[in-house]
């Protein structure tokens, strides 16, 4: 076993031969670490979960009876002989990057992150590796973020155009992360949130992470009961009948993808607000780790791998 490579990139994703787990595994495992409580990072059906304190909660929530245990960021557990940690990775509230180390040998899985610190979620630190397997979900040079604020700036002016108007303005944004990002981020109220968001809201706040009181959509709520008010919805919403009671409304998503116009199709407003790194931010991080083997995965994998091969790395897609 010790001369197994430290990870592996196997059917049911990545994979430490001589630790026995799997890292943000797809299909079910023996034991799993966990990155973050997003849906397709963490899944129904590991016999045992390891992740960090902050991020339990909501993987919890979303996942029901499981059996978990928690770390806290930077302490260090040996698994079946390997020591590994969770760092802070930016993406959302409790993400971590997931250090392996055996014989001198490091390796650091970043499951999804960001490098600007939006304020909410632990700000991303990085970590020395000799390889690193990073996500490139934006990884295209035409994926540069404006500042938050700046994004910040831009929906509120939208908001305030539309109250103005008599309208109400509902905005898509993905229910863990984003939604409470926005909550955060935005001048305050009154913002109304739809059950999914408030549910992962109610968790947070119980956690200690700032952020303002804001008012769940019930059955009864109407543009004539908040007037004015800015509801938050994840994007499956917009889809339904749900947001009907609302009229007269105008819609907007926040989302990486609306730098691309074709991405904005049904929506009256795109705002490129992402929790995922852009070109510059996976670059510097990549540069930060000082790691010389790169692997890529979630995202434009081939040409960054070109890109990242022209640089002087060694780089290859995780299957």
């Amino acid at each position: 076993m010790r001369d197994a490579p430290l990870l592996t990139f196997t059917p049911a994703g990545i994979f430490c031969p001589a630790g026995d787990f799997h890292i943000d595994p797809s299909a079910p495992v023996q034991r799993a670490l966990i990155t973050h409580g997003h849906s397709d990072h963490a899944r129904r059906g590991h016999a045992a979960y390891l992740c960090t304190k902050a991020a339990l909660p909501v993987i919890r929530h979303r996942l029901g009876r499981i059996a978990a245990e928690a770390i806290g960021y930077g302490e260090t557990r040996l698994v079946g002989g390997v020591e590994v940690s969770f760092h802070p990775a930016g993406h959302v509230p409790g993400s971590a990057q997931i250090r392996v180390a055996r014989a001198g040998e490091v390796w650091v899985v970043s499951g999804d992150y960001k490098t600007e610190d939006d304020g909410l979620a632990e700000a991303f630190a990085p970590v020395p590796c000799h390889a690193f397997v990073t996500e490139c979900t934006f990884g295209l040079p035409i994926y540069r973020w404006e500042p938050q604020p700046v994004t910040m700036a831009a929906i509120a002016d939208w908001w305030a155009g539309n109250a103005a108007k008599g309208v109400t303005s509902i905005l898509a944004a993905y229910s863990f992360g984003k939604a409470q990002r926005l909550i955060a981020g935005l001048p305050y109220g009154p913002i109304l949130t739809h059950p999914a968001v408030a549910d992962v809201t109610d968790i947070l706040v119980s956690q200690g992470y700032p952020l303002p009181q804001t008012l769940r959509v019930t059955p009864g709520m109407t543009p004539q009961t908040h007037p004015g008010a800015l509801v938050i919805a994840p994007p499956n919403a917009l889809a339904s009948g749900w947001a009907d009671r609302f009229a007269p409304h105008a819609t907007g998503f926040a989302s990486g993808w609306m730098t691309l116009a074709a991405r904005r199709r049904g929506v009256d407003r795109g705002f490129a607000l992402s929790d995922h790194a852009d070109w510059p931010g996976l670059n510097a991080a990549i540069r930060a780790t000082g790691a010389t083997r790169i692997f890529a995965t979630h995202g434009y994998t081939a040409p960054f791998c070109r890109w990242l091969d022209s640089q002087g790395y060694a780089a290859g897609v995780v299957p």
